[in-house]
C-alpha cells in the first residue's frame, strides 16, 4: 500500500471531517477533525493520504516533554494517530509505521528519536507499533485519561 503524507492546520478541518473511529477506539485517540482545532503552537498535523484520499492523521508533537515527564529531550512526541474506521484492515497502518520514520528524519532533522503512550487495553496498537520498529522498555505513563499507558520509543538518529 503507497501512502503519503501531507501538512494539515486547523484550516483543513473539513478535509477530515469523513474519518470517524472504530467502535471503541473513542476511549484511545480523540477525532482527527477535533484534535487538529486543538493544535498547540508546537504540534503539526499530518494527514495520511492513500491514493487521492485522507485516510488518516496524526500529530507531531516538537514540545512533549513539556507535558510528559516520561519523554526526553530532543524527542518528538507522536499523538493522536487515527485510521479512518473504513479504512482499518488494509494495510494502512502498517504502511504509515513502514513510511514514517523517513518522514520524521526528513521533516524534523536532528530530532534523536519519536516517543508515543498507547494504552495497556490497546494491545492491538502496541502490537503494531512493535512490528515496525518501536520499542517498549518497560516504562508506564499514569497520566493518560483512559488508564496506564505503554511508552514506546523510535530512535531516529
Amino acid at each position: 500500500m503507497q501512502i503519503s503524507f501531507l501538512d494539515v492546520t486547523a484550516a483543513d478541518a473539513p478535509r477530515l471531517a469523513h474519518i470517524v473511529l472504530a467502535p471503541g477506539q473513542e476511549a484511545f485517540v480523540t477525532l482527527p477533525v477535533d484534535r487538529l482545532s486543538q493544535l498547540g503552537a508546537k504540534e503539526d498535523g499530518h494527514a495520511v493520504v492513500a491514493g487521492d484520499r485522507i485516510v488518516g492523521f496524526f500529530v507531531i508533537d516538537r514540545d512533549f516533554a513539556a507535558s510528559h515527564p516520561f519523554a526526553r529531550p530532543g524527542e518528538i512526541g507522536l499523538r493522536a494517530l487515527a485510521i479512518d474506521a473504513a479504512q482499518q484492515g488494509r494495510g494502512i497502518g502498517r504502511a504509515v509505521f513502514e513510511a514514517l520514520p523517513a518522514m520524521l528524519a526528513l521533516r524534523y532533522p536532528g530530532v534523536a528519536g519519536a516517543v508515543l503512550s498507547v494504552n495497556q487495553r490497546n494491545p492491538r496498537a502496541r502490537d503494531l507499533y512493535l512490528r515496525n520498529g518501536w520499542q517498549d522498555g518497560g516504562e508506564l505513563y499514569h497520566g493518560g485519561r483512559s488508564g496506564p499507558q505503554h511508552v514506546l520509543r523510535l530512535p531516529l538518529g
